[in-house]
């Protein structure tokens, strides 16, 4: 009997050996690749969910990698196995990037981080125009790298170098983001803010002054929504319009310096999607406020540039405003020591395409400029304040140079604040957004297993049935009945004189 009870032993630590067992778990911040849809045509990560084991680019030639995480270091990226993935379609379980520390908001720059930002730079550029203009049917994540998921990232190297990638029977790391499936946003909302500054007319007559308009569009897209900051592209514009709107307030708050101008600042939403926000805030607009504007000046990206800016118009160069623009911009340029130069590019009304914010206004025959450091136009979603655009690629000498020149050029025309006006309005149905930009990714450390689930139930019906067969050959059918036998009942008898007083016993019998 012993000897049966040793076997039956020895086959519950096999069956013990052969669950899957977690040795340790870490938890780290992760940001999903943007999904969205124009006019139906469905871009970016389809998926959210992740439940499989962690590889690293160095997997076996030919490896089978439809359950796998890719954990892929952008220092070390290959870009032509990402194109080959996402261009090919070849099936992938995910990819998780990760990024060097120097991206994160709170970190500073230094001479290191300066050389390191320039070789990633030009990668990340590639990579992220290529996940946003790609429909990817599994998870993308991206995340910073720390201490835990470097060692997580040097133990799955040293077991894809052994040839075999992490399986439930080989064990090795399990990454899971235990989130439901994002949804379609059904209304997405965008809020304009405007300021208003009244000038000073010699009769008094404020209403009847016309308007410059100083406008920048603050929303960004990128890869990862949640990690685009946009700090050049527009933040630098807003911060921009916020300092000149500060300065102007000062100046007329005074009547004796209160200009001939009434200042419109707009903080207009929807940049990357057509510029939206700007064209419902001017379709909100009186239509005497919109005749009183003279010209509008939008600022795009004037924050990391050299020694020239660009004055981006729709009408002709002729124009008596556009005129009036490249002129008192050239000549405060030229005394603080730069070049501003003059770009002239058609709209079509009938193309829906709206590559400047200045177009918008064009539309409405309303004369605007934008000034930037772009040369031309960007193509749709692009140049919008991704992965890059933190405040460590932001010229603190070129931004402070672009406030100059638009508050000089100003000076002697207009400006600033004394009324707020938000404005919600619906962004237009082009644009299809989901839900669910940040996560946290749970990595599993996973110990090496022998036997699939299968062999596990095998090995349980056999140790039953050998159980079994162990008490009748030993000690009889009717002593294996026995143990499933229910045990009978135990009856309590309590002594009738005893329960005369408050304190009695039960006597078992």
């Amino acid at each position: 009997m012993l000897d049966s009870v040793y076997s039956m032993l020895a086959l519950v630590f096999i069956l013990v050996a052969c669950v899957e067992l977690c040795d340790a778990a870490t938890v780290v911040d992760v940001y999903r690749l943007i999904q969205y849809d124009i006019s139906g045509v469905p871009f970016g990560s389809r998926l959210a969910s992740l439940n499989h084991h962690a590889g690293s680019l160095h997997f076996s030639p030919g490896a089978d990698l439809s359950r796998t995480v890719v954990m892929i270091p952008v220092r070390e990226l290959n870009i032509s196995f990402v194109t080959e993935y996402v261009s090919r379609k070849h099936p992938l379980g995910g990819m998780l990037f990760l990024l060097p520390e120097i991206f994160r908001l709170e970190n500073g720059g230094g001479g290191k981080d300066v050389r390191e930002k320039e070789v990633v730079k030009n990668v990340l550029l590639e990579l992220e125009k290529l996940l946003v203009h790609a429909k990817l049917p599994y998870p993308v994540y991206f995340a910073f790298e720390n201490d835990e998921i470097d060692a997580v990232l040097d133990d799955v190297k040293k077991n894809d170098a052994t040839g075999q990638p992490a399986t439930a029977t080989t064990g090795g790391y399990k990454l899971v983001i235990p989130i439901a499936e994002p949804k379609k946003v059904a209304s997405p909302t965008i809020t304009n803010i405007q300021g208003w500054l009244q000038g000073l007319k010699a009769d008094g007559d404020a209403n009847q002054l016309p308007t410059i308009a100083i406008v920048a569009s603050y929303d960004t897209f990128g890869a990862a929504p949640a990690l685009s900051v946009g700090s050049d592209s527009n933040g630098s514009g807003v911060v921009a319009l916020l300092e000149v709107a500060r300065l102007f307030s000062l100046l007329y708050s005074n009547p004796k310096t209160r200009g001939r101008y009434n200042i419109l600042f707009g903080l207009t939403s929807g940049g990357p999607y057509n510029y939206n926000g700007t064209h419902k805030w001017l379709r909100s607009f009186d239509q005497r406020l919109r005749e009183s504007i003279d010209y509008a000046i939008c600022l795009n990206s004037v924050g990391s540039w050299n020694n020239e800016l660009w004055i981006h118009v729709s009408k002709p160069p002729e124009n008596a405003y556009i005129k009036q623009i490249f002129e008192g911009f050239t000549n405060v340029a030229e005394e603080l020591g730069f070049k501003v130069g003059l770009k002239h590019k058609k709209i079509n009304i009938s193309n829906p395409r709206v590559a400047w914010e200045h177009e918008q206004f064009s539309r409405l025959r309303v004369t605007a400029a934008t000034l930037s450091e772009l040369s031309a136009a960007p193509e749709l979603l692009e140049s919008t304040g991704g992965l890059l655009d933190s405040r460590h690629f932001v010229d603190e000498t070129s931004f402070i140079r672009s406030v100059q020149l638009v508050a000089e050029s100003l000076a002697e025309l207009a400006d600033h604040t004394d009324e707020v006006i938000m404005q919600h309005e619906v962004l237009d149905g082009m644009f299809t957004f989901y839900d669910s930009t940040k996560a946290s990714l749970n990595i599993y450390q996973v110990a090496s297993v022998t036997f699939d689930l299968l062999l596990l139930l095998v090995l349980g019906s056999y140790l039953i049935v050998l159980f079994s067969f162990l008490v009748i050959t030993t000690r009889g059918l009717d002593d294996l009945i026995s143990l499933f036998r229910r045990p009978p009942s135990r009856k309590v008898e309590v002594s009738q004189e005893k329960l005369a007083n408050d304190n009695y016993e039960c006597v078992m019998v």
